[in-house]
């Protein structure tokens, strides 16, 4: 994803609150699911930064089968997912994609391409 579609996600997506992370959200017309992760400096120093980083994206990749394939998302870490186990994170974004899978497919029923 470019800083285009990150900007898109900011100002037209929706967003999705939790303890430990904040997911933007929208339709894409590529029909590809893409995600982007973002985690600041006050989460941590560059090592815990990236550990975060890297079990998202694993989270993300045990999970994708729960969302709609035509979607880019951006997953914000917050302060406290530097504490997190990975089962801890893996079951945080386990529930948030589930919860945006039911309104990607309310949003693609209401516009007719479900």
């Amino acid at each position: 994803m470019k800083r285009d579609d990150f900007k898109r996600l900011f100002e037209c997506g929706k967003r999705m609150h939790r303890d430990h992370f904040v997911v933007y959200y929208c339709r894409n017309s590529l029909g590809i699911l893409r995600m982007g992760v973002t985690v600041s400096k006050r989460v941590g120093r560059a090592v815990i930064r990236n550990r975060v980083k890297r079990l998202v994206r694993e989270s993300f990749r045990l999970n994708k089968a729960l969302c709609d394939n035509a979607y880019d998302m951006n997953i914000i870490a917050k302060t406290g997912a530097a504490d997190l186990s990975f089962q801890e994170i893996n079951q945080a974004l386990g529930n948030i994609f589930r919860e945006m899978s039911k309104d990607c497919k309310y949003e693609a029923r209401a516009l007719g391409t479900h």
